[in-house]
């Protein structure tokens, strides 16, 4: 029979998940950007809803999550099948085992995962990419790297039966974006007025914010809504999902003040991010203490990465995508492998290094490396194909003049 608590409860989850991306990540990223591209980030979040959610339920669910290649057919390790398209046989009366949820409310609110994971990438290529090059290569990342991933983790691929615990999104969402992210913003180039040791100066720092707080907001949907059902795990997965991201926020402002001698809104808005991001795949599996430690290795870490590396490398990822997102879901995979718990679990449950079961880790840091792999290699084909058909990168004067104007022929203040 249907649940109607956790049917309830997935409702609002899924609501949540999608004011990540419309509006919380168009108005984190846009508030980065200067105000001549700001619109174009918040067209590109809308296109991504839009667009990304017809393929989805077009044939990203059915690849997924599909059954036809699941009883040994050797395509049923790549791509569950075919049977699902358009949502195919999934009326109202079909429930998913389990939850016992309407199964058409799984396949809306896995949408919301494949809306916002590309939407992440926008980051790393801010104020330089073709309107017209970013939406052929949304759409084709979104068929190539992002399906056949979430299907090997949550579909009952290979990742899946090794045992790789990724409960809502640190390989499949974080580690797939932020890996894609850096390979797009080497390979496109740096913004020509883009100088090291120079931050661009965001043109609204309170839309920042405000972006954050939608983000913080949502990703309790993203991590809490992501075990189905409306349960303790659930709990324990709001609870460590807020303490890690309230460690992160702590942490990187005590980093900032004692560096650069002040605390920065937009620095603790990018540290609440990153907790989130770190948290996301241990969130159904440790307890307190892990999701305290995730909080603090995730702001000293991408901090890091954002404030010395990124400089030493000399690569413009705009947003820092990769340095908060890529870095951060590494941190979340790997550490879910150390601080798994039982306790949260339950007893025939998995548990980690710190625990004693060392396997965990060795699987986690298997799922890690081929996601960093994957992801780069088919980016890195990607873009090669993207930019000898239509092109990606846009002229010099329309990135000093500014993408809104001459991408969408609108500005964003009018004075």
């Amino acid at each position: 029979m249907l649940d109607t608590g956790n049917t309830a409860w997935l409702i609002v989850a899924t609501i949540l998940v999608l004011l990540m991306t419309i509006p919380g990540l168009a108005l984190f990223y846009g508030g980065l950007v200067r105000q001549k591209n700001f619109l174009s980030v918040i067209m590109q979040c809308l296109f991504i809803a839009g667009v990304i959610s017809i393929l989805w339920f077009g044939v990203g669910y059915s690849w997924v999550f599909g059954s036809a290649f699941m009883d040994g057919n050797p395509m049923g390790a790549f791509i569950g099948g075919f049977d699902k398209m358009f949502l195919r046989g999934i009326g109202t009366d079909v429930l998913l085992e389990g939850p016992n949820i309407p199964e058409a409310l799984f396949a809306l609110f896995q949408c919301m995962f494949a809306i916002i994971t590309p939407a992440l990438i926008i980051g790393a290529f801010a104020e330089r990419m073709k309107f017209s090059g970013y939406v052929l290569f949304i759409s084709l990342w979104s068929l190539i790297v992002y399906n056949p991933m979430a299907h090997w983790v949550w579909g009952g691929g290979w990742l899946m039966e090794m045992g790789a615990i990724d409960f809502a999104g640190g390989t499949v969402v974080h580690i797939n974006a932020g890996i894609s992210a850096l390979v797009m913003a080497v390979m496109l180039g740096k913004r020509s007025d883009y100088k090291h040791g120079r931050p661009t100066t965001p043109h609204n720092v309170p839309f920042v914010f405000l972006g954050a707080a939608f983000l913080w907001l949502g990703w309790f949907g993203f991590n809490a809504g992501s075990g189905l059902a409306a349960d303790g795990i659930a709990a324990n997965a709001f609870l460590v999902t807020h303490i890690a991201t309230a460690v992160a926020v702590t942490v990187w402002m005590l980093i900032d003040w004692i560096s650069n001698g002040k605390p920065t809104v937009v620095g603790a808005s990018t540290a609440a991010v990153a907790g989130l991001v770190a948290i996301t795949p241990a969130a159904g599996t440790v307890d307190i203490f892990g999701g305290m430690v995730i909080g603090a290795a995730s702001s000293l870490i991408c901090y890091f990465m954002v404030a010395v590396v990124k400089a030493k490398m000399k690569y413009d990822d705009s947003l820092d995508a990769f340095g908060v997102h890529g870095i951060g879901g590494i941190i979340g995979s790997i550490l879910t492998g150390v601080f798994a718990t039982r306790f949260i679990t339950g007893a025939e449950g998995v548990q980690g290094a710190l625990y004693g079961d060392w396997h965990q880790l060795g699987v986690q840091i298997v799922a890690t490396v081929f996601s960093v792999a994957y992801s780069a290699i088919v980016t890195i084909i990607l873009f090669f194909i993207v930019d000898k058909t239509v092109g990606l990168r846009v002229s010099k004067r329309v990135e000093e003049e500014g993408l809104d104007i001459y991408e969408h022929g609108e500005t964003a203040y009018n004075n």
